[in-house]
């Protein structure tokens, strides 16, 4: 049986992880480092999508959920991924997005979907460094009357002490990673070794 973490591990790797110690990536924070992720290149990816959706309803798989959903666009692929996947087996878990700016005309509400006051939802990102754009998920959910059940991230960079501030953002709701920078370092030197 496919281990779907392992291969997402191997893909995420293939796909979306540099490192260059030598000339450190500049990142949308302003900060530089010396790992960059673009993990859109695996979470757009079919392979990748399937496997992020497999996980993450594994992850939830009893945690009680009227949606999932984030800042556009990192967080696009990997909401749609556990909708699709959930639907599969017989779950409803709606996707919604939130917007980087309200919507100029109409409601003009941050966030899309069919989720109400009161619902409990999941955030989900495809990257943390900062935390900057997970909080902002957080904050507009909550302005919006859903409860933050819990928070997902497919990779935590390890830096910038952002866990720790998503955490705070996210009071008593469970803060997550897929995968972490050590564990896809581990994977990148061990293949350099070889």
């Amino acid at each position: 049986m496919l281990d779907f973490r392992s291969r997402l591990k191997e893909l995420v790797l293939s796909k979306s992880f540099r490192y260059s110690p030598d000339a450190p990536f500049l990142l949308t924070s302003g900060k530089t480092s010396p790992y960059y992720f673009d993990c859109k290149r695996t979470t757009l990816e079919p392979e990748g999508a399937f496997l992020i959706g497999e996980i993450l309803c594994d992850m939830v798989r009893d945690v009680p959920l009227a949606g999932v959903g984030g800042l556009t666009l990192g967080a696009d692929p990997m909401a749609s991924a556990l909708m699709h996947s959930a639907w599969r087996r017989g779950r409803r878990i709606p996707q919604f997005i939130v917007r980087k700016e309200p919507k100029k005309h109409g409601t003009a509400q941050w966030i899309e979907g069919n989720v109400q006051p009161g619902d409990r939802v999941l955030i989900v990102d495809d990257v943390v460094t900062t935390g900057g754009s997970v909080i902002k998920s957080i904050e507009r959910a909550k302005e919006a009357g859903l409860i933050v059940q819990e928070v997902i991230l497919l990779v935590d960079r390890e830096e910038f002490n952002a866990m720790e501030h998503v955490r705070i953002a996210a009071d008593s709701a469970p803060v997550r990673a897929i995968l972490t920078k050590t564990e896809l370092m581990e994977l990148y030197n061990s293949k350099e070794s070889a």
